[in-house]
């Protein structure tokens, strides 16, 4: 992946960490940081007052500090700030957040050296991945404690993973053979001062949420047939009344992924709800999810550091702002959220019915083969049950909170971190939800088979499943299946090409 060249965007990003690919910076982008580098150095010679270059932080910004100490003070700034808890992050995301540092540093308004970026880089390349806890940030003024994490590696402490082992960062640095950076004046505000944490987490919750748009139609699909319903509600002329870009997508593919299908009840006068809406409700999931990813992906490529540093031929300004706040994230965070929580509502809904006797349609009870003496698949939806209950508790905003921090100078913080991390936590929620539910309809399914067919497209997700899922004649353990089902979910084994 080329750093500079274009925009990023939050699929290049993801696959970048998945597939360890080389993480590359041009000279030409290098050049224009030492040029920028030497602005700043400049007007620190000559005893201009900057914040976070030669003042304190935060509350103590009108404190300044002799330029003997200025080194010592970005030191003091990370040590001090390296203050998460809770579990380490996912090595893949903080992978993910040491790209986006070094994309937002490789713009030139930050003021960095070269060698800060060229280190970065370096790390990513040999795979040292620091301990990053996931807890302590607040979402503005940048995700400060987890990137003050990440920085400790660099500099040569803290914790990191390598080789499949936690060591100290600076052991780590040493087997790589990488020689720690020496932070002077504004690195290490500019190393902390981002929204990298928050959007890395969204960006593993964006490309979940892609995947599980892609499979809950299918799921939905399957449900269908195995209720015999109707196809009626998915007629275009209907969507085309209401144009909700999404709803008229979800209709389509639904009418596509059914056709051929002998199960389908056309004399149905209509189904509940959890059928009949089907484009209603995934298509205005589908269309929040648009709109995230234009939030995520404007972010990716946004400066969040503070102050940054114009140049316009002799002249240099350092301008201090806001650009740390992560509330477009947080919001957009929320928002998807609240928005898939809906899948795994309604899927919910489409298992009960399935597994109801007065609701599916001549199924037995459970889909036992013989029910009482087997309980069948009464249980995984009290699963899906708690999932949902779960998610629904989750799904509260995190953005519409806001305690104040450094002596109430930064009086408005976004929790945008909160809010990525539970996003990404309730999709895996909705993952198991949909999983269950192709089970179970999958399961539904085998008692019609001798009588009806498939649609040709339901016809290839079925047999899929069935080669790692098998009918079950009598009760056993599911979650294991449900295991192998969530796995080739997100692989990507079930995708239609």
């Amino acid at each position: 992946m080329k750093i500079g060249i274009k925009n990023l965007t939050f699929e290049e990003i993801f696959f970048a960490c998945q597939n360890n690919e080389k993480i590359e910076v041009s000279n030409s982008i290098l050049k224009k940081l030492q040029k920028k580098r030497e602005n700043i150095e400049v007007l620190i010679k000559k005893g201009n007052v900057m914040y976070g270059i030669n003042t304190g932080f935060g509350a103590l910004k009108n404190q300044n500090v002799n330029p003997q100490d200025l080194a010592i003070l970005q030191e003091n700034l990370i040590v001090s700030h390296s203050v998460g808890v809770g579990n380490p992050i996912p090595e893949n995301i903080v992978k993910a957040i040491m790209i986006l540092m070094v994309n937002s540093l490789s713009k030139g308004f930050s003021g960095v050296r070269p060698v800060v970026v060229k280190t970065l880089v370096s790390m990513i390349e040999k795979d040292i991945i620091p301990v990053v806890p996931e807890k302590g940030s607040v979402g503005s003024s940048g995700d400060l404690a987890p990137s003050a994490h990440i920085v400790l590696v660099l500099i040569g402490k803290g914790e990191a993973f390598y080789l499949g082992k936690k060591i100290s960062g600076k052991e780590a640095l040493e087997k790589a053979k990488i020689k720690p950076v020496k932070l002077e004046a504004k690195e290490g505000l500019a190393l902390i001062n981002n929204t990298s944490t928050m959007t890395s987490f969204a960006i593993s919750a964006l490309f979940l949420a892609q995947t599980v748009k892609n499979i809950a139609d299918i799921a939905a699909a399957l449900s269908a047939e195995a209720l015999r319903a109707t196809t009626k509600a998915f007629d275009k002329r209907i969507h085309n009344l209401k144009s909700h870009v999404g709803q008229i997508k979800v209709a389509s593919n639904m009418q596509e992924l059914l056709k051929g299908s002998t199960m389908i009840d056309k004399n149905r006068i209509q189904d509940q709800y959890s059928i009949r809406c089907v484009p209603q409700v995934h298509g205005a999931i589908s269309d929040a999810i648009e709109y995230v990813k234009n939030i995520v992906n404007t972010e990716i490529n946004s400066v969040t550091d503070n102050p940054l540093i114009f140049a316009s031929g002799k002249v240099t300004e350092v301008i201090s702002g806001g650009n740390f706040h992560g509330e477009p994230v947080a919001i957009a965070m929320d928002f998807l959220r609240l928005a898939v929580c809906e899948y795994a509502n309604i899927s919910d809904r489409r298992i009960a019915s399935l597994l109801d006797p007065n609701h599916n349609f001549g199924l037995p009870a459970f889909l036992a083969k013989n029910p009482g003496l087997n309980s069948g698949m009464m249980i995984l939806q009290y699963s899906t049950a708690a999932l949902v209950s779960e998610n629904k508790i989750l799904a509260h905003p995190a953005s519409v909170d806001s305690i104040p921090t450094s002596a109430n100078i930064e009086d408005h913080v976004s929790m945008g971190t909160i809010a990525a991390r539970k996003t990404l936590e309730v999709l895996e929620n909705v993952t198991n939800v949909l999983a269950i539910e192709i089970l179970v309809a999958c399961q539904a399914i085998d008692f019609r088979l001798k009588n009806y067919k498939l649609g040709k497209k339901t016809a290839k997700i079925y047999t899929k499943i069935r080669k790692n899922v098998p009918f079950f004649e009598k009760d056993r353990e599911y979650m294991p299946y449900v295991s192998k089902i969530v796995k080739m979910i997100t692989a990507g084994d079930l995708n239609l090409k």
